[in-house]
């Protein structure tokens, strides 16, 4: 009785071990790039993001308002603390498609990378369509 006794407690300890799950959970491959804003533009739709894909050509995405509701969560904004620091956007991609993004922005809005973009100007078509987001290195 005594060997049975401890074979179950032995048996109910080792159980957990065995009980995870063997299939491989392999999560998808995160990967982040990091880019430094120029200017970050108010717009009706949402945000204008102008930003330098190398030394002499600047690039400019629009996003969505709705992307950083919890309904849309497709993006977050964080507002840096006061200083020196310089607006950024964090890119994130699983499986080589886009997932999130990160808009790092200067917590005072009379900071000189905020802008307003003029009454009346189309903007639509820095906007993506539906959750598709083409950002262009």
């Amino acid at each position: 009785m005594k060997k049975l006794v401890i074979l179950l407690i032995l048996t109910a300890l080792a159980l957990p071990v065995f009980a995870q799950n063997q299939t491989h959970n392999q999560e998808a491959a995160l990967y982040s790039f990091n880019v430094p804003v120029e200017k970050i533009y108010l717009s009706k739709e949402g945000y204008i993001i102008q930003y330098r894909k190398n030394s002499s050509i600047m690039g400019a995405i629009g996003i969505p308002y709705d992307w950083f509701t919890d309904a849309g969560g497709r993006a977050e904004l964080i507002r840096l603390p006061g200083g020196t620091t310089w607006p950024s956007i964090s890119l994130f991609y699983s499986e080589g498609e886009f997932d999130h993004l990160r808009l790092y922005v200067h917590r005072e809005k009379s900071h000189v990378t905020w802008g307003v973009v003029r009454m009346g100007l189309d903007v639509s078509s820095f906007f993506p369509d539906g959750d598709s987001f083409n950002f262009q290195f």
